[in-house]
């Protein structure tokens, strides 16, 4: 398994229930694992409101929280089950939300309520907005302690999860791979990457063509300052706009203590460039020499622009924070972290929507797994491990 973030790991666990005599190595590229999506993420538990019905993201979603709660709850892993609230702040957003709560219903999940403004704000009472629709199964989990956790359960069960193993080379032989590493080289009867930010390169060294690229989106965060944090009680989010591929910056609370505002969405110069100072040059070129990313540019120039000047103006940020939380001040903001988020792009410049699993007869690519592939990364582990288990045994 390439990748030793959630979904790497979470596969590799399940594979080893799956096939028990199967000997798994997961080979990351980091000093430990989980540096990159897994950590910096906002550490939200998403239950499948917001995706198409029927598509394996909306499936997963379902399948994947409660899932992801039950190991939470058996290995002793910090998370709740708080519910979030999504707000229309004006008239124009209520049939959006409206459209919302069907999708969420469509998808399965239980419990969710529409609220007035009176109701709305006995639960969050700073909010602005003339409509909620509260979803109580949506919670928040250190994602870290999750990764940590699956390495510690491989450990047990006799499996290797090999860190600062960067895949540089990918060879055929007898039917099976050799995974060149700096240190090592590594043989194995079937590959299985979870290269996150790197996924289609890793396909590529395997010899595949995927028509889809990674496209780099930093999403980055502010901090409330404690003094001013009473004005989030749990998870707020907007109404997101169909036209627009993010779903706009929301505050969530933090697992260990403290309030985060955001992400925004601006392309990030380097495929781990979590500033806007971090630059990598073969990132850069790949993504400015992809056509889709200029169509996709040339579809919202208004969303890219706004997104770009948000990233470098505090006070647009706080503007847009304001549409939901009013009392919120720039001063209340302090720097948070980043994230980038892998996202692939077809040619035509359409965000791939839905999870992406490429199989061959002795490999399998993920060359699409962006958010919710953190809380659906049990579920998404059990699915490539029925595929592969199968392949394997025939069956």
């Amino acid at each position: 398994v390439i990748g030793g973030g959630i979904v790497g790991l979470a596969t590799a666990l399940k594979l080893s229930r799956a096939c028990p005599r199967a000997r798994i190595t997961v080979l990351e590229k980091e000093p430990g694992v989980g540096r990159h999506q897994t950590g910096n993420n906002s550490g939200v538990l998403h239950c499948g409101l917001y995706y198409q019905p029927g598509s394996v993201k909306a499936r997963m979603a379902v399948e994947g929280i409660e899932e992801m709660v039950r190991f939470c709850g058996d290995h002793g892993i910090a998370h709740e089950v708080c519910g979030k609230i999504v707000v229309a702040v004006d008239q124009v957003e209520v049939p959006r939300l409206k459209n919302l709560q069907q999708r969420g219903r469509d998808n399965g999940l239980k419990g969710l309520q529409w609220l007035g403004p009176e109701a709305m704000r006995e639960i969050e009472p700073h909010v602005a907005g003339v409509a909620a629709l509260r979803v109580p199964q949506e919670g928040i989990v250190d994602f870290p302690e999750v990764a940590r956790t699956m390495v510690r359960l491989l450990d047990e069960s006799g499996h290797l999860v090999v860190c600062n193993a960067e895949v540089i080379q990918l060879r055929p032989v007898n039917g099976g791979w050799v995974a060149m590493t700096p240190a090592n080289e590594y043989e194995a009867d079937f590959l299985i990457n979870c290269g996150g930010l790197h996924c289609d390169r890793i396909s590529r060294l395997a010899g595949e063509k995927p028509e889809t690229r990674i496209i780099p989106f930093r999403g980055e965060y502010f901090e409330i300052k404690p003094e001013r944090q009473h004005l989030v009680n749990h998870l707020i989010y907007p109404t997101p706009d169909p036209k627009f591929p993010f779903l706009g910056v929301h505050y969530t609370r933090m697992i260990h203590g403290g309030i985060e505002a955001g992400p925004n969405a601006v392309l990030a110069f380097a495929r781990e460039g979590y500033k806007l100072s971090d630059i990598e040059p073969m990132d850069l070129f790949d993504a400015l020499t992809f056509p889709g990313l200029w169509k996709f540019l040339a579809k919202h120039p208004s969303l890219a622009l706004h997104e770009l000047l948000r990233s470098m103006s505090k006070t647009l940020f706080t503007k847009t924070l304001q549409r939901l939380v009013p009392e919120i001040q720039s001063d209340d903001l302090i720097p948070g972290g980043a994230g980038v988020r892998a996202q692939a792009m077809s040619l035509e410049g359409e965000l791939v929507q839905d999870f992406a699993l490429l199989e061959r007869p002795n490999a399998l690519h993920v060359l699409n797994a962006p958010s919710p592939a953190a809380t659906a990364s049990l579920a998404i582990g059990g699915e490539i491990a029925r595929r592969v288990s199968a392949r394997m045994t025939g069956h």
